[in-house]
């Protein structure tokens, strides 16, 4: 009587309640694993909205370096043709003219193409365009760019993924989180254990889950 009388007085109980000490337990772990998920899903939209801008910045860069590929395309076609003509008509002076200004990336398909000898060989190219020595830099630096801006976007999709998994993570957690306070209001206990345990299992499978998925810190 005197033990039980000092229990009440202190305010403990001197037998203990497992499950009271499960559900307290549990309503901590899915507390923090809540706020830890939210910042990851946070994070993950930080990552995912840096890898779109710079996808974007790199298409941007790609159209640029296109432009410029079309355009040197151009100069080399008008060059290409007028000196064509002058040399058809033989007028030496002015072909050589158009020849010495011929773009330097533009000569050596020229000269492989002139090889070639198209006036006598019926199987050499049409023109020095389709010769492999035909490059542009330009069209290089857009074809780079613009596999930079798909695996950036790809990137982005993924980080967009991994978001939306921690969102659903905060919403598994705080499901567990309901459940083990709904428990500790029960007074039967077969109900109690009853929802303790399938707060539990939601919990420890959210977590399993989860931890496969990469983290994102600040730093």
């Amino acid at each position: 009587m005197r033990r039980r009388g000092a229990a009440a007085l202190s305010g403990t109980d001197v037998r203990g309640d497992p499950l009271e000490v499960v559900a307290t337990v549990l309503l901590a772990l899915a507390t923090v694993a809540t706020a830890w998920s939210g910042y990851q899903a946070s994070r993950w939209n930080g990552e995912q909205a840096k890898a779109f801008s710079r996808g974007n910045a790199a298409r941007i860069e790609s159209t640029r370096a296109s432009s410029r590929a079309d355009a040197q395309t151009q100069i080399d076609v008008a060059t290409f043709t007028a000196w064509a003509d002058a040399y058809a008509r033989k007028e030496t002076l002015l072909a050589d003219f158009y020849f010495a200004r011929f773009r330097a990336e533009f000569k050596p398909a020229v000269d492989a193409w002139i090889a070639t000898r198209p006036l006598r060989n019926a199987e050499a190219p049409l023109t020095p365009f389709a010769m492999p020595q035909y490059r542009l830099e330009a069209r290089a630096e857009a074809d780079r760019l613009e596999a930079d801006a798909e695996a950036w976007a790809a990137k982005a999709r993924t980080n967009v993924q991994r978001a939306t998994n921690y969102v659903l993570a905060v919403v598994l957690f705080a499901a567990a989180l309901f459940l083990a306070g709904m428990s500790t209001k029960l007074r039967l206990p077969r109900m109690r254990l009853g929802l303790l345990s399938v707060g539990l299992v939601l919990f420890l499978g959210t977590v399993v889950w989860i931890a496969t998925s990469p983290i994102s810190v600040s730093v």
